[in-house]
């Protein structure tokens, strides 16, 4: 019997213990390995090609995506750079409009350098059929989208993909593979910041692919073992152990972001709560449909920028820093942060104002948190006399 997926973030199917019976696997902080004899290997021959620390992190990871194979990367970033690769100068690849800054200026700044071309819509609630060219390879989304949480039909869009001969990737970072998993619904490539809710605690970066095709699995492989980004032994076994705590973290992470949201509705200064959850959001029906929850990442405007900015100084249990996904409570302006690199008209155009921000919900007493909240929003409608 299948054992379900909070059980697997700690435990691989038929997982036998070894390694003198050591519960917390253990980290093989070496750069190369030993051959038995001439054409004779361990198994493990050099750590860039593989370690035994990072494949226990990539069956993990690869087990709780239903894939059949995951890479593990140096960031999340770098998990983007590698999917970059399997592409050729001529094709056309068709984007979501909002994406994560870093992706965009990836796309932007090197992709475009090396003949790559792109179409940028939302994925959402525009035709994608009718952007598709002779030399288009790949659908490429997020779900919900970094930061203005749109929510795109995986499993209608890769009818099209299919149907076109294209790949689906789908980043999924913000609900992790423990809420959703797009290679179930017709993906055929995963992406995540291992970074933010598989590791968990802001202390290590990294990056994955996960796919359920073998010929996607030979190639990504062959670049991985080429251009060099592999996590490392230490990081891998970080991310590991922050694994072992994503169910408990996402479900007590979700109900915060819900009692936030549902808080944050209220106030006065703020005029739009952007959270899949909530069931005004246009993507609400859809996400019971394509996810196991809702996630804990939410989006609000203020009825100002000089409002957005005295949020982000007057914070101090909730924390103004760039990345998501850890237990502690992050806010984020997209404006300089994450969205910093992307022109201000395309930021405005895809709902990024002025007076946007982003919060990623951590595990903390969700008394605690509206505490922080009122006393933040007490403060400003005091001096701005809201």
């Amino acid at each position: 019997m299948a054992r379900e997926i909070g059980t697997r973030c700690i435990h691989l199917e038929e997982e036998e213990l070894n390694h003198y019976g050591a519960i917390s696997f253990p980290i093989y902080q070496t750069a190369t390995f030993a051959h038995p004899g001439v054409g004779q290997s361990t198994g493990y021959d050099y750590s860039r090609v593989q370690n035994p620390t990072r494949e226990q992190l990539e069956k993990v990871a690869a087990s709780l995506e239903n894939g059949i194979d995951a890479l593990a990367l140096s960031s999340g970033m770098a998990a983007i750079a590698l999917m970059m690769e399997l592409f050729s100068p001529g094709d056309h690849l068709i984007v979501d409009a909002d994406l994560y800054g870093g992706s965009v200026r990836l796309f932007e700044q090197v992709s475009k350098k090396n003949g790559i071309d792109f179409t940028s819509i939302d994925c959402c609630c525009e035709d994608i059929e009718g952007q598709i060219r002779e030399n288009t390879k790949a659908i490429y989304i997020e779900t919900p989208t970094n930061p203005m949480m749109h929510v795109t039909d995986i499993a209608k869009t890769a009818e099209t993909a299919k149907r076109h001969g294209l790949f689906l990737i789908v980043d999924n970072t913000f609900l992790s593979p423990y809420f959703q998993n797009p290679l179930e619904l017709g993906a055929d490539l995963v992406i995540h910041s291992g970074t933010k809710f598989l590791g968990g605690h802001n202390d290590a970066l990294a990056g994955f692919l996960v796919t359920n095709r073998e010929e996607l699995s030979e190639r990504l492989r062959f670049l991985y073992k080429t251009t060099g980004a592999v996590l490392s032994p230490f990081d891998s076994w970080l991310i590991l152990r922050g694994i072992k705590t994503l169910g408990v973290r996402m479900e007590r992470a979700q109900e915060n972001a819900m009692a936030v949201a549902e808080w944050l509705k209220g106030q006065k200064m703020v005029t739009d709560v952007i959270y899949p959850g909530l069931p005004e959001h246009p993507g609400y029906e859809l996400m019971k449909r394509q996810a196991r929850g809702f996630g804990a990442m939410l989006t609000f405007r203020l009825a100002s920028k000089e409002a957005a900015l005295a949020v982000l100084g007057k914070v101090r249990l909730i924390q103004y820093a760039e990345s998501l996904g850890g237990v502690e409570t992050l806010i984020t302006y997209p404006t300089t942060q994450t969205h910093a690199d992307v022109p201000k008209e395309v930021r405005e155009k895809n709902g990024i104002t002025e007076s946007t921000l982003r919060m990623s919900v951590g595990i903390e007493d969700v008394k605690d948190l509206l505490e922080e909240l009122e006393r933040v929003f007490e403060d400003i409608e005091k001096e701005m006399k809201y």
